[in-house]
């Protein structure tokens, strides 16, 4: 499917100018330069002198560091969720650290809340350097982790980090993205508007009230936090202002199986049993047998996946999304951004997006100053309300090469359409041309799944017939070819077996530098040396070490892919024995891309079986067969049809090509202790 393009609904409003002039009234401290050591990053200045955050940079007002980070308000309450989680008999309270500026509350100035709401806060840590949280002997916040709290506060905002339900210091069980965890942080953004109830501790009776808060929160986070974020903004929550996920899920089941086709070897349940606490988990029996019976093996759609699917509810969104997802992400696939950002635009939401060539990596790690300077200004303008133009620059960054960017004014853009290309035989078996010309009649390619063989397998043969899949490729290209969203791959097939996977990978064929997204660091190297981001303080350090891009030189990128199981050909979301000789038509959705085949390059598209490190096999091992006029597929070309030279007519051997190393399967479990 298509990326859509929508106007936006949603119409922001900025500052008044008497407001602004009196903001900008009080001098202001000079701003530490970005990346600074941290003795010229901290930023301690007087009650007088902090009477304003708001100053004129070259991008217009933004706001400035005035507010002391060592001298700040660091407390933990727990806030009352009104779920039961783990039916002891009483409503799951959340732990919740905050980090605020002092001087605001003696100004009687409110400030917004920037919130982090995760499950790793003890079991995993977060970011590069994988930082927990940490506590004084009292059970006071120490360390907040990553780099938010450290920039934010001096600015005049407020951090807070939430523990959901079942992990570290918050009650009731973790339910995998279920009404729990979503709840644990809504009731947040309610408690910071008045609506909800917090405690000063977890099992105490005082409550306390969130009086230095605004009320206008944004949520951010990578990977489960930000798909919190994805599934509170879904609520349609009053006081959620902006979000931005980074390399996020917006429906669960897409992230454990591909219309029924499993991609990883375990289910919810076992993420529950890594990131519940210990307590949580002697407790929780019965939400991880509802996690075991509501997600079977067999792929099959229940209602523990509606549950779980947030998409359909994109149109309660009230919030801006900031969108941030790499392109070659293993593990929380672009399907999950492209079916989010469809829905989001049908539904008017505005929004802005970051596509890397990385796998599952945090934009702090690949683009870190350009990405501190655009979330500063993103966060002043749906927080602070100030008019610094940036919802009215280009809506898209896009990594085209290691560190080398594009913008498009909307995206997917102007121009992208959706175009037919069919796959057709050539003159050697499993060595076909792809082009807008159907096949003949009962035109034909076999190939038989051989489940230790990956898509990287398939590409560096693609022009040699070999028995385990079917390659398609156009002529060298005349001109570039640009494709820009979503696309889907319908197959007809005929199984010899009772069950069959499908994968149908597209792959830039000729010579390029790209980022090495299936080493260890997904596309980057981490360095020894650190930069600044913030202030620090003896516990909680601003500097975080510095990455580069880990680049590869390659014969070929597989730059889109999807997977089906066959025997979920049937729209109900079930999957049936297949009947051996019989043939199925099943669709295969393509993950979101950005990408431009060159000039002289082939654009190609195999077809095949289980594709090794991401897709587990299915129970057979099944020969299937093509039906050709029957099979195509749908890109998001922009400009149309590619422009080729003729295809070759005969095959000519040719060496293997070389891509980056085999992908594995990313775990869905996060290093954790073992449970005994």
């Amino acid at each position: 499917m298509l990326l859509q393009r929508r106007t936006s609904r949603i119409h922001w409003t900025t500052l008044a100018l008497s407001a602004v002039t009196a903001l900008l009234a009080v001098a202001m401290s000079l701003l530490p330069p970005l990346g600074a050591p941290a003795a010229h990053a901290a930023s301690a200045v007087s009650p007088a002198s902090a009477a304003s955050t708001v100053s004129t940079g070259e991008n217009g007002p933004e706001s400035r560091p005035v507010y002391s980070y060592e001298n700040a308000i660091r407390e933990s309450v727990w806030v009352d969720t009104r779920v039961d989680g783990d039916t002891d008999g009483r409503t799951d309270r959340v732990a919740v650290d905050i980090v605020r500026p002092r001087e605001a509350v003696r100004q009687g100035r409110r400030v917004p809340v920037i919130m982090d709401a995760s499950p790793y806060y003890s079991c995993c840590g977060r970011g590069n350097e994988s930082q927990t949280k940490t506590y004084d002997a009292a059970g006071n916040p120490v360390r907040f982790p990553l780099f938010y709290d450290n920039y934010f506060v001096p600015r005049g905002y407020a951090t807070v980090l939430v523990d959901l339900a079942g992990t570290n210091r918050s009650d009731g069980c973790a339910d995998i993205g279920g009404r729990s965890d979503i709840q644990s942080a809504k009731a947040v953004v309610d408690w910071l508007n008045g609506r909800a109830t917090a405690y000063t501790t977890r099992t105490g009776t005082r409550t306390v009230r969130a009086s230095w808060s605004n009320g206008a929160t944004g949520m951010i986070g990578k990977s489960y936090d930000g798909t919190i974020a994805n599934g509170v903004a879904a609520t349609g929550v009053k006081g959620l202002k902006t979000i931005v996920p980074i390399g996020a899920i917006s429906s669960w089941y897409d992230y454990y199986f591909a219309k029924g086709a499993a991609l990883f070897d375990s289910g919810p349940d076992g993420l529950a049993d890594a990131v519940e606490s210990d307590d949580a988990h002697a407790r929780c029996a019965a939400v991880q047998r509802r996690l075991v019976e509501g997600a079977p093996r067999s792929g099959d759609w229940t209602g523990l996946w509606s549950a779980r699917n947030y998409v359909p509810d994109a149109g309660k969104v009230r919030a801006s999304v900031f969108a941030v997802h790499g392109a070659q992400d293993l593990n929380v696939r672009t399907k999950h951004l492209g079916q989010w950002w469809n829905a989001l635009a049908d539904a008017g939401v505005e929004r802005k997006i970051w596509l890397s060539q990385t796998g599952h990596v945090d934009p702090f790690d690949f683009r870190r100053e350009e990405w501190v300077r655009t979330l500063h200004r993103w966060f002043d303008h749906y927080l602070l309300g100030l008019d610094n133009g940036i919802e009215r620059e280009p809506m898209a960054d896009v990594e085209r090469a290691p560190d080398q960017w594009s913008t498009d004014r909307v995206w997917p853009p102007s121009g992208t359409r959706q175009t037919t290309l069919r796959p057709r035989g050539g003159a050697t078996a499993g060595v076909g041309v792809l082009g807008t010309e159907r096949a003949e009649p009962g035109a034909t390619e076999s190939f038989t799944d051989d489940p230790a063989l990956s898509e990287a397998d398939w590409a560096a043969r693609i022009d040699t017939s070999t028995p385990g899949k079917a390659g398609f490729t156009t002529g060298p290209l005349t001109k570039d070819l640009r494709l820009s969203g979503s696309g889907t791959v319908t197959v007809t097939a005929t199984p010899s077996t009772t069950s069959a996977h499908l994968s149908a990978v597209l792959v830039d064929l000729g010579p390029a530098t790209i980022r090495d997204y299936t080493a260890a660091g997904e596309g980057i190297t981490t360095l020894d040396r650190r930069s600044c981001w913030g202030s620090s303080t003896a516990g909680d350090s601003a500097c975080f070490k510095e990455t580069a891009a880990d680049r590869a030189s390659v014969d070929y990128t597989v730059f889109s892919r999807g997977w089906a199981d066959l025997g979920h050909a049937a729209a109900d979301g079930k999957g049936r024995p297949l009947t051996p000789g019989k043939a199925y038509t099943i669709t295969l959705d393509l993950a979101a891309t950005d990408h431009v085949v060159p000039a002289g390059h082939r654009l190609g598209l195999i077809i095949a079986g289980t594709d090794a490190g991401l897709l587990e096999p299915p129970s057979t091992t099944p020969r299937l067969t093509l039906d050709l006029p029957r099979t195509s597929a749908r890109l998001p070309l922009v400009g149309g049809a590619p422009k080729a030279a003729a295809a070759p007519t005969r095959t000519v051997a040719t060496p293997p090509l070389k891509g980056v190393r085999a992908p594995h399967h990313r775990t869905p479990l996060p290093s954790a202790p073992t449970r005994h």
